[in-house]
């Protein structure tokens, strides 16, 4: 999980109201399956903004080796969040809940009821984005790195050399 000065930083860049660069649209659309960009539409203003830098810090990275099912995990690492349907606030409330009472109660949160399954839904969101991905007919690697993406490198599935450029360009 991040560190206050990233989670600090990430919050006020949510209340500004702006999704990707306009710029960026084209391009995003052209690195995503047709069924991925229902699940990018999904997501939030402030997702496809994050998401979108990422994607290209990594094609920055790779340069001529940044494939579509790569700059595709970049773009939809995050998508899970889409399912918890958290605002700014309830995102906060969630990240501080996990760092209190361990994200190990995520699970057991998912399957209550009201905002408290919201914030287990949130904190789950790797598993449930590798989910959405999986059923839209994803590269394995994009689907790998939406389940991993918050995992130590000695867990990874996906090449090292691969997962350190996402996660280096995702900076949380």
């Amino acid at each position: 999980m991040a560190g206050a000065g990233h989670l600090v930083k990430r919050y006020f860049g949510s209340l500004v109201p702006l999704g990707e660069p306009r710029d960026d649209r084209a391009w995003v659309q052209e690195n995503l399956l047709a069924e991925e960009r229902d699940i990018w539409n999904r997501m939030s203003r402030q997702d496809r903004r994050h998401a979108a830098g990422v994607a290209r810090r990594v094609e920055r990275a790779l340069g001529s080796e940044a494939t579509r099912p790569i700059l595709a995990a970049a773009l939809l690492h995050d998508c899970g969040k889409c399912v918890a349907h958290l605002g700014t606030t309830g995102r906060v409330i969630a990240t501080l809940s996990a760092k209190v009472a361990g994200h190990d109660m995520a699970a057991a949160w998912s399957e209550t009821t009201g905002f408290t399954r919201r914030v287990g839904l949130y904190l789950e969101h790797d598993r449930l984005g590798a989910d959405l991905l999986g059923m839209a007919g994803s590269a394995p690697l994009t689907v790998a790195w939406a389940a991993e993406h918050h995992l130590p490198p000695e867990d990874w599935t996906v090449p090292q050399d691969i997962g350190k450029i996402l996660k280096d360009a995702d900076d949380d």
